[in-house]
């Protein structure tokens, strides 16, 4: 699936992405390819994620909103 993380000031990342966990206000969760379309707030904390690669970027965030659709996701964080 392709992930964008978007905050006010600049692009954070940009790729294809296997897996993907978000900090959401009633819990953290997942998010893997053909996930459901899905929008949610975030909380304060860590998005987690693993590439096409295997390998793992992590980065932090004070908030925001994500958007799941057709196998793309957009956060948008503060």
């Amino acid at each position: 699936m392709h992930l964008e993380i978007i905050t006010p000031d600049k692009k954070l990342f940009e790729d294809e992405v296997m897996t993907l966990t978000l900090p959401g206000i009633d819990g953290s969760f997942g998010i893997l390819d053909n996930h459901a379309p899905l929008i949610s707030a975030l909380k304060k904390g860590k998005i987690k994620v693993t590439d096409k690669l295997s390998a793992r970027h992590i980065f932090e965030i004070n908030g925001g909103v994500v958007e799941v659709l057709n196998n793309k996701v957009i956060v948008l964080a503060e």
